[in-house]
């Protein structure tokens, strides 16, 4: 049996490392989209790698959480997972600048592979660790590593682009995901699910069609997917246009960066203010999702500075957007099916995010305005969405 001291110490292992890989990922693309515009001098480029990497971790979400069900040893597979994005992150470094950028591309989509292990790979082993009341708590903590990393890691890309170069910001980014290997190792300590254990002689095919499956049949659990994969393409636009934005109306495209620091941080304080609210969380995610929308809208059109402000209040609707939607997810999820169905979600979350990335960086060199206006109209279509289902 593990004691209560016990518990807290290998939680506080288990945040430790998923801050640190989420931190390494979050960093990676703002890092790869100025890697892309240094390198190129062209925005097209840097989104393009961004895309690459999405893309490829959405397709391979509900494959890697099967395998991590199945698997009897998970910290293995989430381990390997991701020294294979650390080394990913480093390959694409190396190849821009040496390689035609299609060729480099296609490096981003291998390393991309990999990427699931930051994300749904670390909260599919929760509950593993912590059980029954103690779970919401420890999903609680899970969820602030996300707004943790959110905000350190754009910071963090920024400063070192601006006093290194874009090139050392990118290999910073594989040092934090790799420093998260000995954490996920660790997970061999933690307490098996005792529940499900027919699951590892189940198909992949089969796994991976479970968690698709119980999306689709709970109504709150789709309308919230389905809202919150849409919101993420408006996302993966705005973030294509922070290094414009930098360039064009804060002096620099490192500065660009810091943009999406300013949403996390306005994302941070949303959550504390909302926390003890009242209200349903499927109110929240369609509110969140219209209040991202305003600060688009509102960066399209703010001068200089001000864009700041702009990009905050999206911000301020993100941060409440990713709590609600937690909550829906445990609410509506059955125990047994929690990898699945939070790799599952978290894919189509990411598919979204790389088609908008995908879009968003031909309009942006295009027209940062109109980037953003298209951007603010894709979180109302979000919003519509989930109402419309």
């Amino acid at each position: 049996m593990f004691s209560r001291y016990t518990v807290a110490r290998e939680l506080r292992g288990y945040l430790a490392g998923a801050t640190a890989a989420r931190a390494g990922d979050e960093m990676s693309g703002p890092a790869l989209l100025l890697l892309g515009f240094a390198v190129t001098g062209r925005p097209a480029a840097g989104s393009g790698l961004l895309a690459g990497v999405t893309i490829a971790g959405a397709a391979g979400g509900p494959l890697f959480g099967a395998l991590l069900d199945r698997s009897g040893r998970p910290d293995r597979v989430q381990a390997w997972a991701l020294a294979g994005y650390a080394l990913g992150i480093t390959a694409v470094e190396a190849a821009l600048g040496h390689l035609a950028v299609p060729a480099v591309m296609l490096i981003a989509l291998a390393a991309g592979l990999f990427s699931p292990a930051v994300a749904g790979g670390w909260t599919a082993q929760l509950p593993r660790l912590v059980t029954g009341p103690e779970l919401d708590r420890g999903s609680a903590l899970d969820a602030l590593t996300y707004t943790a990393a959110s905000l350190a890691g754009p910071a963090l890309a920024a400063a070192v682009a601006a006093g290194v170069s874009a090139r050392a910001a990118v290999l910073t980014a594989a040092a934090l995901v790799a420093l998260a290997i000995p954490a996920a190792r660790s997970l061999s300590r933690y307490r098996p699910d005792r529940g499900d254990q027919d699951t590892p002689r189940k198909p992949l095919r089969r796994r991976m069609a479970e968690g698709f499956a119980v999306i689709a049949a709970r109504r709150p659990l789709r309308r919230a997917t389905v809202t919150s994969a849409v919101s993420y393409a408006g996302i993966g636009m705005l973030l294509d246009c922070c290094p414009v934005l930098g360039a064009q109306r804060l002096g620099a495209p490192a500065r660009g960066a810091l943009l999406i620091s300013a949403m996390a941080v306005a994302s941070l304080a949303a959550n504390a203010a909302l926390a003890r609210g009242p209200g349903r969380p499927e109110l929240r995610v369609a509110m969140s999702t219209l209040v991202m929308g305003a600060g688009m809208a509102a960066a399209a059109v703010a001068p200089g500075g001000l864009v700041v402000a702009a990009v905050a209040l999206a911000g301020a609707g993100e941060g409440p957007q990713l709590t609600a939607l937690f909550a829906i997810r445990h609410r509506e999820t059955p125990d047994r099916m929690r990898g699945q169905v939070y790799t599952t979600a978290a894919s189509l979350k990411i598919a979204g995010l790389a088609a908008g990335a995908a879009l968003g960086g031909p309009l942006a060199g295009h027209s940062v305005t109109a980037c953003l206006l298209i951007a603010a109209g894709t979180e109302l279509c979000a919003a519509a969405s989930g109402l419309l289902l």
